[in-house]
């Protein structure tokens, strides 16, 4: 098979953004004035995009421009060219050491550990803009493969075959009730914990799938007969809410409850038999991070510290 393409008549970039803009603004009128041409020339240019896909992608009328079934299809597949034009672009500049830095982590570490990998960031790179999403293991995960993220953060298992990464730390899950919990109140298992069996058997207050700490949780646990979560919440912020209040127990990163701890909110039982410790990773999809490797040293020895 040869490695030419077969000639096709491509739409041009300007005139698939041109398509995207009218449908988000609703008219040709505002789509042009946005993007800075003259109507006249937006009408022609709109209509040599209907010719070459060889249908009628709006119809238009005294309402604005009202994209055709065939218009939204168009209009579907021209936002995802736009984007992996745009990414192109990003992952170009990106490989020669220009460009944003695109970062995503998962909660505990956005919390307790991106003011320090950022404050380096921003002492090694000077003038270099970066961007920071918070996202759960999978959303992290996910942000890569579909290259949205440059570097990203996960606490957990082992990172996917098709991503690289470093450890950069390590933390530990810990089991935490209310004061006011019958566990607390048990002088005898505040001193000598629960085993696995009674935390399996136990509904916690856990968070949702595809977090690093429910992740780290089940493999815990397994292959003992899990109960039934008593709530499943979608933050740290709302596990430690709901177990200060009274409703259960939770397992949750040292890092996320050592002020609850210290300041009474919350009691610590300890676990028997169970390995909680898990490993904090940056992860990346394609050539190692070199710009970004003393930033990277700076949050290793934070961690190291900690």
């Amino acid at each position: 098979m040869s490695g030419f393409r077969s000639h096709v008549t491509r739409p041009d970039l300007d005139s698939l953004e041109l398509l995207v803009t009218v449908a988000e603004l609703g008219s040709l009128s505002a789509a042009s004035s946005a993007l800075g041409i003259a109507q006249p020339n937006a009408s022609r240019q709109l209509s040599r995009l209907e010719r070459r896909l060889g249908v009628r992608v709006f119809d238009r009328g005294a309402r604005g421009s009202e994209p055709t079934a065939e218009g939204r299809v168009a209009i579907e597949h021209a936002r995802r060219v736009l984007d992996a034009a745009d990414g192109l672009v990003e992952q170009v500049r990106y490989s020669a050491g220009h460009g944003p830095v695109r970062i995503v982590a998962s909660q505990t570490i956005a919390e307790h550990l991106m003011p320090i990998f950022l404050a380096s960031l921003a002492a090694e790179l000077p003038g270099v803009p970066a961007t920071f999403e918070v996202e759960n293991t999978a959303g992290v995960i996910s942000a890569l493969r579909r290259a949205r993220a440059d570097l990203g953060f996960i606490e957990g298992g082992e990172t996917p075959g098709d991503l690289d990464s470093c450890v950069i730390g390590h933390d530990h899950l810990v089991a935490v009730v209310a004061p006011i919990h019958p566990w607390a109140e048990d002088e005898s298992i505040r001193s000598s914990g629960v085993d696995a069996e009674q935390l399996a058997a136990t509904a916690l207050i856990v968070r949702e799938e595809g977090s690093g700490t429910r992740e780290v949780l089940a493999t815990a646990l397994a292959p003992r007969p899990v109960a039934e979560p008593a709530m499943v919440l979608h933050s740290n912020a709302a596990v430690r809410t709901a177990v200060a209040g009274g409703a259960g127990c939770a397992l949750l990163s040292e890092l996320v409850v050592a002020a609850d701890l210290r300041e009474g909110r919350l009691v610590r039982i300890p676990v028997r038999g169970v390995n909680l410790r898990r490993s904090l990773r940056a992860v990346w999809d394609g050539p190692p991070p070199e710009r970004l490797e003393p930033s990277l040293r700076a949050l290793r020895g934070a961690t190291a510290r900690g």
